[in-house]
């Protein structure tokens, strides 16, 4: 329905006149007799007050398909960091209505997970900002260092607290639900291995490799990565080797060789190798090694070439995904110049 008809019908529906629509908004009844008459269109800032007036959103105002607002939805989460509360009702409303929904069930299921997540997230941000606020004024109490943990994902160093048996269970059952699918294997074998639980590792690490679409490059870096948990280093470090001179122009295997040698703390190794990695790569290139760059300088106190990696992450963004604003954007350049200020803080000190 065009939109001088859809706001003839919620006028109507409404039981306003158009003098009495017009009013309401400020402007002439003639204005909205075009829009009806689809002589002229609305000005875009009158659309939010169109649909409060209404009682709707600014989407049920047009007859977008399910389709179309998913796509405005997550396009929405991706690019703000903070939602308005009624927007966010009114996206939870819409995705719970289409959960029931067989034809859209699996989209309006992964939107609603993405939106509970988003608004997480959010609260998690101030409630790192506050708890890290409290603890400076106390330092030496534990009142919200829990918080903190909890907000910031900090290490708990309580086993009871810091295993990953919950995960290991979710996945371990979706891998024997979904024999043929590799993903679970994947999430299950990275929670094994993070709790050294190296012999259900290998299990199902064999159950990985024997699928069809199975990636041998990745195969073999779990292989390090058992390795590793076994405190096996000379053997980890041996398959490494071996991978990296079997596909030495790989991007994929300069990647986890990459982060294979952050994680052992190998950190000129591993630059080089996240330089390789995303020189390697297709266009567009994703940001993760140019991340790892900038954390390990951010690490040894280069906080002017983490810096200069912020910028070439933005430069990435503008050029190769054409991504110029939002507040992921602002997040990068404002992390950019704390890490500029730092590295003036560090000169002027003598570090």
């Amino acid at each position: 329905m065009e939109l001088g008809k859809k706001i003839r019908q919620l006028r109507f529906k409404a039981g306003l006149t158009q003098d009495q629509l017009a009013e309401k908004l400020g402007i002439g009844a003639q204005s909205v007799s075009k829009w009806e008459n689809a002589a002229t269109m609305p000005d875009i800032t009158q659309l939010p007050l169109l649909a409060e007036i209404f009682g709707i959103s600014i989407d049920d105002l047009f007859d977008l398909t399910a389709e179309q607002r998913f796509n405005r939805i997550e396009n929405r989460l991706d690019i703000e960091d903070d939602l308005p509360q009624d927007v966010f009702l009114e996206y939870e409303s819409f995705l719970k209505e289409k959960t029931a929904d067989e034809q859209h069930r699996k989209r309006a299921t992964e939107l609603i997970a993405y939106l509970y997540w988003h608004r997480m997230e959010m609260f998690a941000k101030r409630a790192r900002r506050y708890a890290e606020a409290a603890i400076r004024l106390s330092p030496n109490e534990k009142g919200c260092q829990w918080i903190l943990q909890k907000a910031a994902g900090h290490a708990a160093w309580d086993w009871n607290i810091s295993n990953h048996t919950s995960a290991i269970d979710f996945y371990r059952q979706l891998a024997e639900e979904h024999p043929d699918a590799r993903v679970p294997y994947q999430y299950l074998l990275d929670n094994l291995i993070a709790d050294h639980r190296v012999e259900e590792a290998e299990r199902y690490l064999s159950r990985y490799a024997a699928l069809a679409d199975a990636k041998p490059v990745i195969t073999e870096v779990y292989r390090a990565y058992i390795a590793l948990a076994r405190f096996d280093e000379k053997a980890a470090d041996g398959i490494m080797e071996r991978l990296l001179a079997a596909h030495p122009q790989d991007s994929d295997a300069l990647f986890e060789a990459a982060q294979y040698c952050a994680q052992k703390c190998d950190y000129q190794k591993a630059l080089d190798l996240y330089e390789r990695a995303f020189q390697a790569e297709r266009r567009p290139r994703f940001q993760d090694a140019l991340m790892g760059i900038r954390d390990i300088y951010t690490i040894r106190g280069d906080y002017a070439r983490a810096a200069e990696t912020c910028g070439r992450i933005i430069e990435l963004l503008g050029e190769e995904w054409g991504i110029t604003e939002g507040d992921d954007l602002k997040a990068l350049q404002e992390q950019k110049a704390r890490l500029l200020e730092k590295s003036k803080q560090a000169g002027f000190s003598g570090e």
